[in-house]
């Protein structure tokens, strides 16, 4: 007689528990569907820019900046009274290529600009699907050129600009910088990657181990590779400048800082690419983080594990842009 089939959640290193508390209590969903993109927009979930701003002594200024076909949106934040040349930060948000936008996840790069004299640049570049790939990262890309063509009109020194990104950031960040190397565009000093997300192909072990679960799971992840790549994801018609996990060729890149939780679905394509980071030739730092979920340090800026991970990122961004 054959044994009944047993329905088993798949062995996974386990949230912080101080983590798991919050996690448990989030009015969030664990999966997003693709009918929940527009719901997702409409909602909140960023604070207004006059609300981070109110206790940060910054300017900040809206910008149009060209793209091939038509233009984009970029905010530019600025130390109030800086009259000399400092470092710059070119930041790209988060939300699975599907959500957020330019103020998304800001709060800590806003802390960097008055820290370390910096003046920010963050984009507002088209989300997936309506602007399915390369419209993101072009436009990524577009951005980044602007700001070093523009730099000394905003007090950056264009030998320290800091290509920063978060999640879905990330990887167009990684993707700016693959892009730049291969065209000879401007060059950035190093690259900020919080949490990454670098790999359409879902055959990671933490991919497995968090579906149906986390602040984003592998059924979110699905859902906003798609909405990149429609038909394409998976297969070899994807490009690394995409996927920069897909880059065969990794040498001549920017020195890199990637942090990841060891709870989280990028955790291993992460990873798998600080490794290969090191292999290139390319000096990189990596933190994963115990029991962390993805983005954990936004969503919980005060608890241990954050305050530990925002310590170490800021120890990192302080030598490479005081360097």
């Amino acid at each position: 007689m054959t044994a009944p089939s047993v329905s088993r959640t798949p062995v996974r290193p386990p949230y912080d528990p101080e983590l798991d508390a919050l996690l448990a209590g989030s009015p969030l969903p664990a999966v997003v569907t693709p009918d929940m993109i527009e719901p997702l927009r409409a909602a909140p979930f960023t604070a207004p820019i006059e609300e981070l701003l109110a206790g940060r002594a910054l300017d900040h200024e809206v910008v149009t900046v060209p793209r091939p076909d038509g233009e984009l949106t970029a905010s530019i934040f600025t130390p109030r009274g800086r009259t000399s040349t400092g470092p710059g930060i070119y930041y790209l948000h988060g939300g699975g290529f599907i959500i957020g936008d330019r103020f998304t996840g800001i709060e800590n790069i806003l802390d960097y600009a008055l820290h370390h004299d910096a003046t920010v640049v963050s984009l507002d570049y088209r989300l997936a699907p309506e602007h399915p790939d390369p419209a993101p990262v072009e436009d990524a890309y577009a951005g980044f050129v602007w700001t070093a063509a523009h730099a000394a009109d905003l007090g950056i020194d264009p030998e320290r600009i800091l290509l920063a990104g978060t999640s879905a950031g990330g990887g167009l960040a990684a993707g700016v910088a693959l892009l730049a190397r291969d065209r000879q565009g401007p060059q950035a000093l190093a690259q900020l990657l919080m949490s990454p997300m670098l790999d359409d192909r879902d055959q990671t072990v933490s991919t497995l181990q968090y579906a149906g679960t986390g602040s984003w799971s592998r059924e979110s992840n699905t859902t906003g590779w798609n909405a990149l790549l429609g038909d394409r994801r998976t297969t070899d018609a994807v490009s690394s400048y995409a996927a920069p996990a897909r880059a065969t060729d990794l040498s001549g890149l920017p020195a890199a800082f990637i942090d990841v939780g060891s709870a989280e679905v990028f955790r291993d394509e992460d990873v798998a690419y600080a490794s290969r980071l090191w292999a290139a030739g390319v000096q990189a730092e990596l933190h994963v983080w115990a029991g962390g979920f993805h983005i954990f340090d936004g969503a919980a800026p005060t608890a241990a594990l954050s305050q530990a991970s925002l310590t170490a990122r800021d120890a990192w961004v302080h030598r490479t842009l005081t360097s």
